[in-house]
Order: C-alpha cells, then structure tokens, then sequence
C-alpha cells in the first residue's frame, strides 16, 4: 500500500471522530496489524463490520482499505486458497471502480487475488496471475511496487520461467534503486525461491543475506520466514548443521500455514540427519496441515505435504501411512490444473511403500491388545501400532477399538471409520452395538466430516443413541437448535448426563440461559455430575437471574454467601474482567466480584465501548490464568475471567480530563472528591506522558484520563465540581467534550488544549 494511504487513514479518523463516529475511528487503526499479527478471531469480526459501516457512509476508500486487509488476514499467513478465491475476484472488480481506483492502495486488489491463486495451485494459475500483474501500471516510488513485482517473479517460477524470474527480480531492485527507494524483503525473497528453482543455491544463499537488511512489508512474519528459507537454502547445499540451526522449531512455524510447504521441503532433507527427528508426531502434524490445506481449498500444498509426509512416513517404515498419503496426494491432484509430473511421483511413493518389510509386532498376534494397553503411554509409537493391529482390526472388536482410535488420533479418522462401519455397520449389527463403540464411530465420522454416513448409521440405533449421535453432529457443526432438540429427544430416551450436558450447551448458544441452567439443576444431586457442570449452571442461571439456583450451586460446589433471597451482591474481591473494545483487541477492566460469576466494572471506558463503569456483568468462572505458585507473587495477583454477558448497565457516563499534572497534594485532593462521590476515576496516562508549558516550552509530567458518573448526574454538576476542584492548580486541566456539552467556557478549555498541547 501507498505511503499516502497511511496519512489518509489518520485523516480519515479524525474526520469520524469529529462526526461522532468514535468506536469505527477507533477500529480502522488496528485492522493492519491484526492482519498481520495473526489476530484473526478479531480481524473476522472486526474487518466485515469496518466494511459495511464505511458502506453505509458511502466512504469507498475506507470499505477498500477494510476489504483489503480483511483479505491479507485470509491470503497471507493463514494461506487460505480456493475458499478465498471468490472474495479476491471481487475485490479487484471493487478495485476498479471510478470511486476507487484512484485509491493508491488500489493495486494490492490484484496482488492479493495472484496470492490467493498461488495459494490454491500455483503453477496451475501462473499465466492467469502474470497476465493481471502485468496490466497493473505501478511505478517504483510506490509502495506497490515491491508487492506487485514479488508476485511476478513468483508466478514466472511456479511458470517453469525461472531465468526470466532471476532477470525480473534484479530489474525490479534495480528500478526501485533508481527511483531512491529499496526492494522489500518479500522481494529479496522471491529472487532467491528463483534461484533456488534454477539449481543455483549459492547464489541464492549469497542473495538471501544480502536481503537480510532489507525492510519486509510484514515485519511481524520476517524472522520465522527468513529462517524457514535459509534452512532451505543451506540444506539444499548440504550444510547441515547450518540449516537446523537456521530452521525455525515446529510449535513457531506450526502458527503460520504460509510456510508449512517450505519448511517441510526443508525438513525433507535433513530427515536424514542426526539433528532431525522422523518421528510419528512429525508425521501427525503434517496430517494435520495436510487436512487445513483441504479446508482451505489449497490444492498444490496439499499434494506436496502429502507426497513430502509420504516420504517420511517410507523412511519411518510406515507402510500402512505411505499408501494412505498416496491416496490423498491422488485426491488432491484431481483439483490442479496443471499437475505435471505428480502422478509419477505418486507411482514413484507407493512402490517404496510396497518395498517396505514390515516391523515384527512385540508379540503373538492374539496377545496384541494385552501389549498395547501394557505399553508406555510416553514412549510407545503408534504409527507401529496401527500397523501391528492392522490384521485384527475389523475383526477383533478389542483391536478395531484401539486400531481406530489410534488411526483417529493420528489424523486418519476417515480410515478408521471405514474399518468400524464395515464391523458394525455393514454386518447389520450396529442395532445391538456398544454404546462404547457406537460412541467411537460417531465421533470418527465427525472428524472425518462424513455427516451422510453418521446419518445413515443414527436411522438404525435405539432412540436414545440415534438422538445423541445426531445431537453431537449439530453441535459439531454448530447447528444450536438442532443440537438442542436431538439433546432433548436423547434425554428423553434415557441417554443419561451426556446428553443433557449436550442439550443445556446446546440452549445456551441459543441464549436460552434459564432453560440451560434449569437441565442442568435437574442432575444437581446426580453422582455423575462434575464440579465443571455445576459452574456452567451457575454462569447461565446469573444470566437468567435465577439466583435460587445460583445459591444452589454455590451450596453444591463449597461456596458460602452471605446472602439467602434475590439477586446475589456481594462483596468478593477484585478481579480482571476480559471484555472486547471496538478495535478488535481485549481490555482487562479491574471490577469487583459480586457472585459466583458476576463484577461490576469499576474502571471508566471511553466514549465508544458497550460497557462503563458500574456495568454489572455476567463472566465465565474458569480462570484464564493459573493462581501464581510462590505467596509473593499471590500477593499482587488479580484473576482475569472472561465475560459472558452484560446484566445490567449502570448507565455511568464517561468524560475525558488532560492537561498538566498537578502537585501530589493536589492529586490526592482530586482523588478524595470524586471517591466522596462515588464517581470511577482513572487515569490512563503513563508517566511518559507530557505536556508544553505554554511560556517557557518545557515539558511538564502530564496527567489524561476518565471520570465516569451516574446517570443522576448531569453534565453541568460534573462540569462545575471540575471547575471547584482544580481552580487552585498551578496548571489548569482541560474537559473540552463536557465543556462543549454544557456550553460553559468552551473557548477557555480550547485555548488550554493548545497552549498546553494536548
């Protein structure tokens, strides 16, 4: 994006707070950075809305602007392939309207719909993506620059055109030099995959550290990204030791789907090595990417994490995995529109699975499952496992239920709901099946996304584990009203607390607090219920202002209160209460505890936010952080809980006070009156925080914050106790908002703030 988007985007939140339109002011500032920080749950919600506000407003730009980094948070790190495809096209046709192609951020549209293309099957796409960067018109002194001419050089690769891909990368640093300005290191990075795509790995690695110094569009993703590459680079020239040095440990990279495909490119070679572990949690991460990619709709990576597990899982002595893995790859392939020589690397994976002589089992084939439940939990491999148990499974019920579970756990749910519904399904004996075993094969075939299957199977089952198992398909696919109803049916049947516990979540979602608490307290003297059912009634019964049940579960659980009729308001001790703000992030507001699972919020928010100040709110009793182990550090801890719900608002109303701090003396006086009044006060100034004085230019400590009052009180007393409590500063402390409310002195707080530079 164009350097001069950024100084629009700061003139565009001036210009939406000046027209009261705080909270979306608020937002537009941190949409980049949770794109590029990986805050996606806050960027899914926080983006679309930033989008159809700025519609509504007829703002194009700032609908872009949202739209497009929306689309960077999906395209970008999170590799997201055909599933974004559609919204990429669309955002180039919104790209080039008459209202916004003039955006200087414009040209991203195009970039983003070539990612979005790599992502789903890059050489498959490569003309489609070199023929729409070549009809973007983009000079070197923009910004855009770099990231049209890194997708081009990484098209002309996935192209087979790696020479002209070398030639095209020197061009462009070449013409940004000229232009005064350097290559992005995204740019640098390109250059050096088309090197490395010509056979010349020295010269890629000398490439590589010469974009060491170069700054990265995405700084956050620079070191992760970097390492993976030169882990690349120097394994490809056998330098080994180098490599795994450079190579970024699993639980980094395992956050960023971008750089799953190279970094197992990388682990591929120095598998081999004594530094690297071809372990089975290996391969089951590589499962698991290999399952995000079919999510995503990124066709190529999957092929090429399959046929690079596969591999492994040969060098491992994993037959049984290889083939599965062949068979994915196969899948997979059908999707690419240019598959190329992936059919004779599949032949070439299972032949080496199919030469592999198979590991001798510890013991007797009929003494298996005594071995496997005997083994060490730590240190056993289940890879072997599931080939020791192969020839039981399917036969032997004991065997089929570890075989499968087993392969479920590897993340081959799939094949072991097909070894289940032959046993059980297939043999006509599911009717009279194990509860246990009906159980499992539900659960594979969740996994494994086979809901036709699931159904098929519940038409045949008893009521009471035909209603669980379909109760537990809807859940899983967060289908709440049909979850509740197979709940309730299940309950109904006599399918015991599961099915409740199914049923109360269920309703909860659908924000029927007080009939989730209600199934809940009917199982409150049951045996089976645990310590976590019980906080989940209560959360919900304080939702719905069931207090009696509140107190029932507080008696069930330990918690004494002081209190025996209507709504519980106690006083408990402070904690954090996590709560969201406009701008996508968390706010931790310290509140006090009143009940089992509600705080009023003790700190004033901004103008903006949904809740104040005297807010009564509803949070979830787990704790998000453990109690600190050492008493010292206890001392000073206050537990953070999630909140759930509001109750009820205080109705408090927020005002803003700057200027320049006053004496200790004075301070204290400050704090005495508004505490007398019970009016929230605090201060969200730090002591950097420093103001001009308005003669001498010094700078002086400063001091900004809120003071919130209730909803008896007006403006003008707020205003006026100001006035009388600061009349004798040194400095004067300014309230424009209160003052330009109550029409009183405006043009004495205006010249404050400017004297005083607030």
């Amino acid at each position: 994006m164009d350097v001069d988007i950024w100084a629009w985007v700061g003139d565009t939140q001036r210009q939406l707070h000046e027209d009261g339109h705080t909270g979306l002011a608020m937002a537009i500032g941190d949409v980049p950075a949770q794109a590029l920080e990986g805050r996606y749950s806050q960027l899914d919600v926080l983006a679309p809305a930033i989008a159809q506000q700025a519609e509504n407003l007829e703002l194009p730009w700032l609908e872009f602007y949202a739209r497009y980094w929306h689309l960077i948070g999906r395209v970008g790190d999170r590799a997201q392939g055909a599933v974004a495809m559609a919204d990429a096209e669309t955002l180039v046709e919104f790209a080039g309207r008459e209202d916004v192609r003039e955006c200087p951020a414009a040209p991203g549209a195009v970039a983003a719909l070539a990612i979005a293309r790599a992502n789903t099957d890059g050489p498959g796409y490569a003309a489609e993506r070199l023929a729409a960067l070549d009809a973007v018109e983009v000079e070197p002194d923009s910004l855009a620059f770099s990231a049209i001419a890194e997708q081009y050089v990484a098209a002309l690769v996935d192209a087979g055109r790696v020479e002209e891909a070398i030639i095209h990368a020197e061009s462009a640093v070449a013409r940004l030099g000229d232009a005064g300005r350097a290559a992005s290191w995204e740019l640098g990075a390109a250059s050096v995959r088309a090197l490395l795509a010509a056979g010349r790995a020295q010269d890629a690695l000398t490439a590589l550290d010469a974009a060491t110094g170069f700054k990265p569009d995405d700084p956050v993703a620079k070191a992760h990204r970097e390492g993976v590459l030169r882990a690349l680079v120097l394994a490809t020239l056998d330098r080994v030791p180098e490599s795994v040095d450079a190579l970024p440990d699993l639980d980094v990279v395992g956050e960023h789907p971008r750089d799953w495909v190279e970094w197992a490119h990388a682990i591929r070679k120095l598998a081999g090595s004594a530094q690297i572990t071809n372990s089975w949690q290996l391969g089951r991460v590589l499962k698991q990417w290999i399952d995000y990619f079919a999510m995503m709709g990124g066709y190529r990576p999957r092929v090429e994490l399959a046929l690079i597990a596969g591999d492994l899982a040969v060098a491992r002595q994993g037959g049984w995995q290889a083939r599965l893995l062949a068979d994915i790859a196969e899948s997979a392939a059908g999707e690419l529109k240019s598959p190329g020589d992936v059919a004779e690397r599949i032949a070439a994976l299972r032949a080496a699975a199919d030469g592999i002589t198979p590991q001798e089992a510890p013991g007797p084939q009929d003494e298996l499952v005594g071995y496997f439940d005997a083994a060490d939990g730590f240190n056993a491999d289940p890879e072997r496992w599931v080939g020791w148990l192969t020839p039981l499974s399917g036969q032997d019920l004991e065997a089929t239920r570890r075989h499968t579970t087993t392969l479920g756990f590897l993340g081959y749910p799939a094949r072991g709901a097909d070894i289940y519904w032959t046993m059980l399904v297939e043999s006509g004996d599911i009717e009279t099946a194990d509860p246990q075993d009906v159980s499992y094969l539900t659960g594979l075939l969740i996994e494994a996304r086979q809901d036709e299957r699931l159904e098929q199977m519940a038409e045949r089952l008893p009521a009471a584990q035909r209603h669980l198992a379909l109760g537990r398909l809807h859940r899983a696919r967060e289908r709440w009203e049909q979850a509740a109803a197979e709940g309730e049916a299940a309950v109904a049947a006599g399918a015991g607390i599961e099915a409740s516990r199914l049923w109360s979540a269920a309703v909860q979602q659908t924000d029927d607090n007080a009939k989730g608490a209600g199934i809940l307290r009917d199982l409150l003297d049951s045996e089976e219920i645990e310590p976590e059912d019980v906080w989940r009634m209560i959360t919900m019964a304080t939702a719905a202002e069931d207090w009696d049940t509140v107190r029932a579960g507080a008696a069930k659980i330990g918690m004494p209160l002081q209190s025996t009729e209507g709504p519980v308001e106690e006083e408990m001790g402070l904690v954090r209460i996590i709560l969201p703000a406009p701008d996508g992030s968390q706010r931790a507001v310290i509140s006090l505890r009143t009940g089992p699972a509600t705080a009023r919020l003790a700190i004033p928010q901004p103008p903006g936010m949904d809740y104040n100040a005297g807010d009564l709110v509803v949070f979830d009793p787990q704790l998000l952080e453990p109690i600190p182990e050492k008493a010292e550090d206890q001392e000073g801890f206050i537990p953070p809980f999630a909140a759930v719900s509001m109750l009820r608002p205080g109705g408090y109303t927020s005002w803003f006070f700057d200027g320049a701090a006053p004496s200790e003396a004075d301070w204290t006086e400050f704090n005495e009156v508004m505490a007398e009044r019970g009016w929230p006060m605090w201060v969200y100034s730090d002591e950097n925080y420093t103001v001009t004085h308005p003669t001498s230019g010094e700078r002086l400590p400063g001091v900004f914050g809120w003071v919130a009052v209730p909803p008896d009180v007006t403006p003008v007393e707020v205003d006026a106790l100001l006035d009388d409590a600061t009349e004798r500063w040194v400095h004067p402390l300014a309230w424009l908002d209160l003052a330009k409310t109550v029409d009183v002195e405006v043009e004495r707080h205006e010249r404050i703030t400017k004297e005083y530079g607030l």
